[in-house]
């Protein structure tokens, strides 16, 4: 048995005994393949740790960016109380139509707002603070992200950014993916700036090796 087919029984190991048949998720990710959309959302153990930060610090407001097809949304929007906000930002109106409905299939349509349009433009107009804010989006534009997360966030406020190992290529500096460069231009901003305090967890999970950015906004 390969690593990858280990650390895909594993995590279905942990999901079937931690998450359990939500299905309201699995007919998210349903739509999300009949729709065509790419198969790239967190997994279901990611995604209940996002639902599970998001409690432990009482959010209120969270900012996603990078919509897909709702499912980290729907995780992210059962954490808040009954008069909690989502603010998700999408590029695409097909994907944003999926996660739509998805969102309203799953019953917590009425606290998500999906702002529409690319996240560079739409990220300055937006109001916070923000209890927490997840970035799983374009790469290429994480040091920017990480930016607005900051400035948009009380202090205090959770940062969380997806995807920040590679598969190991973010070390490799003759890597020039623009998705790697992406990756250490936010590793040298992460660095750099005294707003946020950070840390990487390294994963190895059914989507193979990766990992995530997890920091705390400095008062």
């Amino acid at each position: 048995m390969s690593d990858h087919e280990v650390w895909s029984r594993v995590d279905e190991f942990y999901a079937q005994r931690l998450v359990g048949d939500d299905e309201g998720l699995s007919e998210a990710l349903r739509a999300n393949a009949a729709a065509g959309l790419p198969p790239i959302d967190v997994t279901p153990a990611l995604g209940k740790l996002l639902h599970l930060l998001a409690r432990s610090v009482g959010a209120r407001r969270i900012l996603e960016v990078g919509t897909l097809g709702g499912y980290s949304t729907i995780w992210l929007a059962r954490a808040l109380p009954a008069d909690g906000e989502v603010v998700t930002c999408e590029v695409s109106p097909r994907h944003a139509d999926v996660a739509r409905a998805n969102l309203d299939r799953a019953g917590v349509g009425a606290r998500v707002r999906i702002v529409l349009g690319p996240a560079l433009e739409t990220l300055p107009d937006l109001q916070g603070p923000f209890d927490m804010v997840f970035v799983d989006a374009d790469k290429v534009s994480n040091a920017e992200y990480l930016d607005h997360a900051i400035r948009l966030s009380r202090p205090g406020a959770l940062v969380i950014v997806d995807n920040v190992v590679r598969g190991g290529r973010v070390v490799d500096d003759a890597d020039d993916d623009p998705a790697v460069v992406g990756t250490r231009r936010l590793a040298d901003a992460l660095a750099a700036d005294p707003r946020i305090s950070a840390t990487m967890v390294q994963t190895v999970a059914a989507k193979g090796y990766d990992g995530f950015v997890l920091g705390v906004v400095e008062g």
